[in-house]
């Protein structure tokens, strides 16, 4: 078996490999009956993910719990978030009313706090391919402003739009400097969703004018540092997924497969980009048989798999409504 960072590195190479590597990201109920169920925490180390994740600190966790920081949580940009003991709660409360950053202050990207126990971590996980999520861009605007108000920005204030994402990147690009001059790992995560079940949130053409100039400099600095780059974008993306190749991308994540054809994916694009997920999140894992699920991710590991460029993963975050039973098959035909 090869060192999980070698395997990663050889996936993405297209080389294919004895085993599909995989990936999973549970919601903290989920998490909790994992690790009950296998016998032990952490579940990365149980079950030997290849991939290990993190991220800088930020005032609002992703997943704020109720009974530590109350009904509602201020992040430092000023959002106001619901918080939720299953999920990483909401965003409720904008903090540009208008669309004018003449009186907002963005927040310090070398803040001390942001990078504490990140060192400890990247040394622990040497031998596992080490990948640190720097932020998100887009969705970090609709946040901030409001994804109704964002979107007719995008045609009566696109001004306003260039602007407040060439705030967002800058933070990301100041970001990526400090990890890159503290830190040895192996790739930066972006996460932005451009997606809805049936098409994109904006047209590919606003795409483009908007969004891509930002990503290119935020993939050409993670390149610069010889980092692998990888991107989150739930719904679907087709239109782009072009675009992303040719900026730079390494990973795509993460293939709904209610909105995408995972294999027309790999048939177009398996030669350029490697695919992170696929496996139904909305149907099959909640409403799907034993046999079901584990018909479906062989067939992944077959197709998708060969000559490299994919790695197993749930569409998105493992959430509580899944039965166990159908949890734990889809775990263990993974891992097999």
């Amino acid at each position: 078996m090869y060192k999980n960072k070698d395997w990663i590195k050889k996936v993405i190479s297209n080389q294919e490999t004895n085993k599909v590597p995989y990936n999973f990201d549970f919601s903290p109920p989920v998490r909790q009956f994992v690790e009950e169920h296998y016998g032990g925490s952490p579940i990365e180390e149980v079950l030997n993910f290849p991939i290990r994740m993190n991220a800088p600190n930020s005032i609002k966790p992703l997943y704020a719990e109720p009974s530590v920081y109350g009904k509602k949580i201020v992040d430092e940009f000023g959002v106001v978030w619901s918080t939720s003991s299953i999920d990483r709660g909401s965003p409720i409360g904008p903090c540009l009313p208008k669309p004018d950053l003449s009186d907002y202050k963005f927040p310090n990207a070398n803040a001390s706090y942001r990078f504490e126990n990140l060192r400890d971590w990247c040394l622990e996980n040497q031998k596992n391919f080490t990948i640190i999520w720097i932020g998100d861009l887009w969705e970090r605007a609709t946040f901030m402003r409001g994804m109704e108000n964002l979107l007719i920005d995008l045609v009566l204030n696109s001004s306003f739009v260039n602007r407040i994402l060439y705030k967002i990147t800058e933070y990301i690009l100041e970001t990526i400097k400090i990890l890159h001059e503290k830190f040895r790992f192996d790739g930066i995560a972006l996460s932005d969703d451009y997606g809805s079940q049936k098409s994109m949130l904006m047209s590919p053409k606003d795409w483009r004018k908007f969004i891509k100039p930002c990503l290119k400099k935020i993939y050409s600095l993670a390149k610069k540092y010889k980092k692998y780059t990888f991107h989150h974008s739930c719904g679907n993306i087709y239109p782009i997924i072009g675009d992303l190749i040719d900026i730079g991308l390494d990973i795509l994540h993460p293939i709904q497969p209610e909105v995408m054809d995972i294999f027309k994916l790999k048939r177009n694009f398996g030669k350029y980009i490697t695919f992170c997920g696929g496996i139904s999140t909305q149907y099959l894992l909640p409403r799907g048989t034993v046999k079901e699920i584990k018909d479906e991710i062989k067939k992944l590991k077959n197709e998708m798999a060969k000559r490299g460029g994919y790695i197993l993963e749930p569409g998105i975050t493992v959430q509580a409504d899944i039965p166990h039973k159908n949890l734990i098959a889809m775990i263990d035909e993974i891992i097999k």
